[in-house]
């Protein structure tokens, strides 16, 4: 029986690319899985030839010696059509076969994992980020500062300059997985990859530990390191220090430490972005008969503003660029004055007399807001008897 077109085999056309055998493959494998073919006893078969198509397909000089000679150039043989892959006919273990589905198909992912063409070694490996939670006042954060601070981390061990082995001798190969740190294992049909146990992923055995870092080649240490905190840092803000977080096993590179800032609430000032609110209790006479008054201001100096007559609570008045400065010298804000209108409490004799002379003096022009009030509660209520 002559042999199908390894292109028909794989439901691809003549001429196809890489990109599609392999997914021509893909679906064929999928199709001829042993789960779904538990009433097909062709399957197998049919799986075997599909990944011999694929065999010779895939690679780019025995494609081309298919497309120009067909199955006559590999008889007699001369390698291919799966003639011989390591010394074992296609058409031989399933199990096997399926194996080379398996690594065709996600080789480059695992490959990925294992650290691409240095196999799974893993003999430098890359340290912790580490995070930092520091609190700083609104004042700070408007002027900037420079910051120490103390870092519990791991950092580089000094006895075996970061090896793990004692007086820094080089780690040895391990012998289970032979520096790959990967391990395989044929569960049916499948092959499995685990971590090595022997050197549990590393690659690599420390035969004598140094004595200092017990072969993990750093040590815990705290460190102090200064921070340039800039202006109009806000809660939230992340501030990264490269290299300066955890150190890397047996030699690697280390981790980035990054810097949380939380602003501290204010007792007189209220943040919004770069605009400042500050709320300021006023006097019943200031708030009707108007005035300056001096408010503090972020930088430490005082401000001037003029409360028109007839103020009510709640009023505000701008004093430009006095709020905060913009992260990265993007501008300064404004700050708000938010007047409230304190009603006067423990009265002299004298002073509620002038003020009960005062209400009997009154008109309702001079309280308009409950004249509008009061108007409306009449109209509601005749509204009700209705």
């Amino acid at each position: 029986m002559s042999k199908r077109d390894y292109y028909d085999v794989l439901g691809v056309p003549k001429g196809a690319g890489a990109d599609e055998i392999k997914k021509g493959f893909r679906k064929k494998a999928k199709e001829l899985h042993p789960d779904r073919n538990a009433d097909n006893p062709n399957a197998e078969a049919q799986f075997k030839e599909a990944n011999e198509a694929y065999d010779v397909l895939k690679n780019a000089e025995k494609k081309a010696a298919y497309d120009r000679y067909g199955h006559a150039a590999f008889e007699g043989g001369m390698g291919g059509g799966g003639g011989q892959r390591g010394g074992q006919h296609p058409g031989g273990d399933f199990s096997s076969a399926f194996s080379d589905v398996f690594d065709d198909l996600f080789g480059d992912f695992m490959g990925g994992q294992r650290g691409g063409g240095g196999g799974g070694r893993q003999r430098a490996t890359r340290g912790s980020d580490l995070r930092y939670n520091l609190r700083i006042s609104l004042e700070d954060a408007f002027r900037g500062m420079q910051k120490t601070i103390n870092v519990p981390t791991s950092v580089t061990c000094g006895s075996c300059e970061g090896t793990g082995a004692e007086g820094g001798a080089e780690p040895t190969t391990c012998p289970t997985c032979s520096g790959m740190g990967k391990v395989r294992a044929q569960q049916g049909f499948f092959t499995v990859e685990r971590s090595c146990p022997t050197c549990n992923g590393l690659g690599q055995m420390i035969k004598n530990p140094c004595k200092s870092c017990h072969g993990h080649g750093r040590v815990e240490k705290d460190r102090s390191l200064s921070v340039n905190i800039p202006t109009g840092v806000e809660t939230g803000t992340r501030i990264r220090l490269a290299g300066e977080g955890e150190a890397g096993l047996r030699g690697g590179p280390p981790g980035d430490l990054y810097i949380f800032i939380e602003v501290s609430g204010h007792d007189l000032f209220e943040r919004d972005g770069d605009n400042l609110y500050c709320r300021v209790p006023v006097s019943v006479a200031k708030a009707a008969l108007g005035g300056a008054i001096e408010v503090p201001t972020i930088d430490g100096g005082r401000g001037r503003v003029q409360i028109p007559e007839g103020s009510q609570t709640g009023r505000q008045m701008r004093l430009r660029g006095k709020g905060m400065r913009a992260l990265r010298g993007g501008g300064v804000g404004d700050m708000f004055i938010e007047l409230a209108v304190e009603t006067p409490v423990r009265l002299t004799a004298r002073q509620k007399e002038i003020l009960r002379e005062f209400e009997d003096i009154s008109e309702e022009a001079n309280n308009p807001e409950s004249k509008s009030f009061f108007s409306s509660v009449k109209g509601f209520w005749d509204g009700m008897k209705g």
